[in-house]
């Protein structure tokens, strides 16, 4: 009894049920009959019909214009909101009687309609999909329309549970893994593009190379989020030192380094629920008991936020005219001077340790990654990156962050209560001389 035979069971009972609902109706095309149809896939109990009208309320949300889509958004938010008048009667009972039996009952007057609408949808054949691209699209929607939050918030949540770690499951993606999930792997990575096939090879094939990717029962041939690794020994201080060579097929004599150089997520629509962190952990595990010889596992990660720092610098009286000095020296995708390397390094440190945003966290994207996981931000690398890119982002420089296996809870605790961004001495001592040369 596998995945495989209750799909195929689940879409004979769509089949069946579908029978049913087109011998009655014609599918819903706008946005207003999709509303309407997910009036009747909610208080309708049916299963055959249940999850044939389920399938049929996506296939029309699918085939529905743009806009069609975004006002259906508008109806999940106004239509399928919690009743104000039986949640107003709950709280009144609980505030007078706080049992467990009213505690019950508010829980369930909070909880929206369009949640318990979103679980049956789940439950046509491809559900899971649908939902997922319905979610990137409504993500795409929030800026100009905030309001939305509300029913992005109960997707998410509901995504987030069906996506818990133990339902997720790791798998090494190598030269044999089938070509349809490969040519994925070359769509989605994020961090430092594949070129062609031959490139993808390099970065699967070779003994000191690996790949590891989490899939999902849902989705069984999508990665949710894959992470390449190079087995070194040492930490590298740039991407051409990985990415440019092109090893023979042998591995180094006992590497001692497992290098982190890119983790990319697959699937915009469940941006927000973290897979990262448990994909490095048990990635380190599995890592660990293949190569012994393993003492230290490092990222060798970009800084996208860098640049765009740099530029908005202008009205900061102590590090303005440094900044201006640097910014003058960077031209085009040439590589910057010589010169501006301590400087470059001095505010990469400033902008790491002290730059915060509006939540009190580091203004890196990256960094707040990888903090939040545990990691210490290790070393900063001058000309780490410089591809368009790299140059582009972060004036060519990138970072290594260290997972050392006793320190991630005590570097993660520090993080998540205190803000605290663990950094070596060596980053530190960046710092002070930005310092020495403001005094």
């Amino acid at each position: 009894m596998n995945v495989s035979f209750f799909q195929e069971l689940l879409q004979s009972i769509s089949e069946r049920g579908r029978q049913l609902l087109e011998s009655r109706e014609p599918a819903p095309i706008s946005a207003a009959t999709l509303v309407e149809a997910s009036r009747r896939l909610l208080s309708g109990h049916g299963e055959a019909s249940g999850v044939a009208l389920a399938r049929q309320v996506l296939c029309s949300y699918r085939d529905c214009p743009p806009e069609q889509q975004k006002v259906f958004f508008d109806g999940l938010l106004k239509e399928f909101a919690p009743p104000h008048d039986a949640l107003a009667e709950a709280c009144r009972r609980y505030l007078e009687n706080p049992g467990a039996e009213q505690v019950s009952a508010l829980f369930r007057a909070c909880e929206p309609p369009r949640q318990e609408l979103f679980r049956r949808l789940n439950q046509a054949p491809g559900g899971t999909a649908e939902l997922i691209a319905m979610r990137r699209l409504l993500l795409q929607q929030l800026k100009a329309k905030p309001e939305l939050i509300a029913v992005d918030q109960d997707l998410q949540h509901l995504l987030t549970s069906w996506f818990n770690r133990g339902f997720l499951v790791l798998r090494r993606i190598d030269w044999s893994t089938p070509a349809s999930i490969l040519e994925k792997i070359i769509r989605y990575e994020a961090v430092h593009e594949i070129r062609d096939w031959d490139d993808l090879r390099s970065r699967l094939q070779p003994a000191d190379r690996r790949c590891f990717a989490f899939f999902h029962p849902a989705l069984a041939e999508e990665p949710l989020i894959f992470v390449e690794v190079a087995l070194t020994r040492s930490m590298p201080g740039a991407i051409d030192e990985i990415l440019e060579q092109r090893p023979d097929g042998v591995a180094a004599e006992e590497p001692d380094t497992a290098v982190f150089y890119s983790i990319s997520n697959c699937q915009e629509g469940l941006r927000g629920i973290s897979f990262g962190n448990f994909l490095i952990k048990q990635v380190v595990e599995e890592l660990a008991r293949e190569v012994p010889s393993l003492r230290n596992f490092v990222t060798l990660s970009p800084v996208p936020g860098f640049r765009r720092w740099l530029d908005g610098l202008d009205g900061d009286a102590r590090l303005a005219p440094i900044a201006a000095d640097c910014l003058k020296a960077l031209k085009g995708d040439s590589a910057p001077p010589p010169r501006l390397e301590q400087p470059l390094l001095a505010l990469a440190a400033e902008y790491f340790l002290n730059a915060k945003n509006a939540e009190g966290r580091p203004l890196d994207p990256v960094a707040r990654f990888h903090l939040g996981n545990g990691a210490r931000l290790e070393r900063l690398n001058w000309r780490g990156d410089l591809s368009p890119g790299g140059l582009r982002q972060a004036a060519g420089l990138m970072v290594n962050y260290r997972y050392e296996l006793r320190q991630i809870e005590k570097n993660h605790e520090a993080y998540a209560n205190q803000g605290t961004v663990m950094a070596s001495p060596e980053v530190k001592r960046h710092a002070t001389l930005l310092r020495k040369a403001n005094s």
